[in-house]
């Protein structure tokens, strides 16, 4: 019911940590970083028992009225306490698992086992490389991301990394959908779901993914409503703050909403989870 052809109803500094933010494959630990207080950070338009370092002056339809939230993170959010992270609110999160065709987040497995034992909903994304052929980066996602019974569907992270050290290649529009498709194609055919794509307002618009139907959407946000950014796009997933605070998880994080019901979310469960 939230796939983009038959949707009727929908009422990302350290944004890129969560999706996006690498610029390029490379080794190292998670970090530990400091936990702040919510309560210090108590923002407009935020749901209460969250907080934002650095909030936005929300007017009209706000974050806070959806009542269902997730959070997105990586390694830079460190070892997250996801009992205290859902008793505050978090209801799903997707971790960055892979980017490219040789790089596997270190805080992915780690966070990913904490997170179903504490009953979150919790799956992997993967951050689109321009240098590597879609076929590479579909077979690293799937060597790297288990096919669990219970988790979320995949997420193709595609945005454009200009920070980029290894990478500067800026497909044409039908390059970009015509890899896009092949690597969702694969992935969908290896876990019998289709994946979710998130993506930012320029890309979106540059790459004209609104002819791209059939696919659900998590669209970035962080100083509009997405029906300001996306006009008239369909979408299940927003994320409205890349500095957002949370209980149990360390320094700041991506926040998302979805876009329903706590009804709407448990149908949406029901019959999107792997």
């Amino acid at each position: 019911m939230w796939i983009k052809a038959v949707l009727t109803t929908g009422v990302s500094a350290l944004a890129l940590a969560g999706c996006g933010g690498d610029s390029g494959p490379r080794t190292g630990q998670m970090m530990a970083p400091a936990h702040l207080s919510a309560s210090n950070y108590r923002a407009f338009g935020v749901p209460a028992h969250f907080g934002d370092t650095d909030p936005h002056e929300w007017e009209g339809l706000t974050p806070a009225h959806y009542p269902v939230h997730g959070i997105d993170a990586a390694r830079y959010q460190g070892h997250i306490n996801w009992p205290e992270a859902n008793a505050a609110g978090v209801n799903f999160a997707w971790l960055k698992a892979t980017e490219g065709g040789d790089w596997v987040d270190p805080g992915f497995q780690a966070n990913a086992q904490a997170a179903r034992a504490a009953g979150v909903p919790v799956g992997g994304y993967h951050f689109y490389y321009f240098c590597r052929t879609p076929e590479e980066q579909a077979n690293w996602y799937i060597r790297n991301v288990p096919r669990v019974a219970g988790d979320l569907p995949p997420v193709l992270d595609i945005e454009w990394n200009h920070q980029s050290r290894t990478c500067q290649r800026t497909p044409d529009p039908a390059t970009v959908q015509a890899e896009m498709r092949r690597f969702l194609e694969i992935v969908t055919q290896h876990y019998g779901a289709r994946p979710v794509i998130y993506t930012t307002p320029d890309f979106y618009e540059e790459n004209a993914l609104v002819s791209l139907n059939g696919y659900e959407f998590w669209l970035r946000s962080v100083a509009a409503h997405p029906a300001e950014r996306y006009p008239g796009e369909q979408w299940s997933f927003w994320q409205y703050t890349g500095t957002g605070v949370v209980p149990g998880v360390g320094g700041t994080v991506d926040i998302n909403t979805f876009a329903g019901s706590p009804d709407a979310w448990m149908n949406w469960l029901a019959t999107r989870r792997l």
